[in-house]
């Protein structure tokens, strides 16, 4: 092998500007670990002329692909350009001119993960997009290679900086959903559409990926029941205090008796669960096996660094398997027949926030109701009535599975003394 490995970029943005920092910051330590330099040969961009963050011999910027797709002095690709179908396009090229990828596309892997993961196992290429999920954290590495003898039966986690952001400053400074939105845009945690951050598409995404590395089996964005954060009240998170829960996006991938349920959504975690102290724009993912039993990752969910990070990790990984002879060895196939909980098996606790006139006998009707669906409250607060003649509820369920409640929600609205349903999340206890 030469005594320098040559990359190529696709992209040059925030976390392709941090790749570039750390082959520059770290060279030392990169040939103390490989044997070998790494050198950045050529750079794809969209704008020759635009203004960098980082300092770059400007003679190896492109903007065409062919000069680092396929070309044979590049061994290694780290694609960081965003977007799917155009990065797809370029990594089923690279593959077959028999170069390895890296990536931290997450919307490109959750979409078409199995397609290039075939596509680089025939080609005898590597494959690896750590940075896809949890930033700067260790995270897919973890799942694939620290649980490999273990059967891990849940992955939940908070997988979005954005919305942790937005949750922590409505919590913890009482502000509004709007302005701690527009706060997180103005700090550069939220785009100026952030639809797929508040929505919990970027979350759903993340979860995929999970889900297939934990529980070897093909999940789909289909599978995953998704809701944003965009309806979480400040008297949800008020109430939530009161009861000792903290409110966080969580995304939820579960196994229980070979079948799988995914799912992202606001959720009331205890405050004893390590989940609810990851505060701001931090990411945790927390996993329980049936060995290890529980464990937790933490750390810098996006960022320049932390993100390039991961990246860098993903090539070192590609350059010792040249090394050793052995790309394109990793790829695991599907062990299990993908099996999705049916709703009346998905069982959770729930907070239900309703106003029902403030009248004799209205709680005993609304109890009757659930009593009949033989579901049983935890918890209940009550507001004194308003001048509207209106009585704020909130009810924190026992266990119940998801297509009870759902009917229970349907009949509630139904009841004459039920004025309006505010809000309902689930609930997760301690861990």
């Amino acid at each position: 092998m030469e005594n320098n490995v040559s990359i190529g970029l696709l992209g040059l943005g925030v976390v392709g500007s941090g790749v570039i920092k750390l082959i520059e910051d770290y060279q030392e330590d990169l040939v103390h670990q490989l044997g070998c330099g790494v050198n950045v040969k050529s750079v794809l961009v969209r704008d020759l002329e635009k203004a960098r963050t980082v300092d770059i011999d400007e003679s190896i910027l492109t903007t065409d692909p062919n000069d680092v797709l396929g070309n044979p002095d590049i061994d290694v690709i780290v694609e960081v350009m965003g977007g799917v179908e155009e990065a797809r396009k370029y990594i089923l090229k690279a593959f077959a001119s028999k170069q390895h990828i890296i990536t931290a596309n997450k919307d490109l892997i959750a979409l078409h993960g199995p397609e290039l993961e075939a596509a680089a196992n025939k080609n005898g290429c590597d494959l690896f997009y750590e940075a896809s999920v949890g930033g700067g954290i260790p995270l897919l590495r973890g799942l694939t290679d620290g649980f490999v003898s273990d059967r891990i039966q849940q992955v939940m986690g908070i997988v979005n900086g954005t919305t942790n952001y937005i949750l922590t400053k409505m919590d913890s400074e009482g502000a509004s959903y709007e302005d701690a939105l527009q706060e997180a845009q103005e700090l550069g945690f939220a785009e100026s559409d952030p639809t797929a951050d508040v929505e919990g598409l970027d979350a759903a995404r993340k979860m995929v990926i999970l889900a297939r590395l934990a529980f070897l089996t093909d999940v789909e964005l289909d599978d995953v029941e998704v809701n944003g954060i965009s309806n979480v009240a400040q008297a949800d998170l008020q109430y939530g205090k009161q009861l000792g829960y903290s409110m966080k996006l969580i995304g939820f991938a579960n196994r229980h008796d070979d079948n799988i349920e995914v799912n992202v959504q606001p959720t009331l975690l205890s405050n004893q669960h390590p989940l609810a102290s990851v505060k701001n724009e931090y990411n945790a993912v927390y996993v329980n096996g049936e060995a290890v039993g529980e464990t937790m990752f933490y750390g810098p969910g996006a960022g320049s660094l932390p993100t390039a990070t991961a990246v860098m990790a993903d090539v070192v990984a590609v350059i010792k398997n040249m090394r050793l002879g052995v790309n394109g060895k990793k790829f695991i196939k599907p062990r299990f027949k993908k099996q999705t909980t049916p709703p009346n098996q998905r069982f959770s606790q729930y907070y239900i926030r309703l106003h029902v006139k403030d009248e004799v006998g209205a709680f005993a009707v609304i109890s009757e109701l659930f009593n009949q669906m033989e579901i049983s409250f935890e918890r209940i607060l009550q507001t004194p009535s308003s001048k509207d003649e209106l009585a704020e509820i909130v009810l924190v369920t026992h266990q119940t599975s998801s297509s009870m409640f759902d009917d229970a929600l349907n009949k509630l609205s139904d009841l004459d003394v039920v004025a309006v349903i505010k809000s309902y999340f689930r609930v997760e206890g301690d861990a």
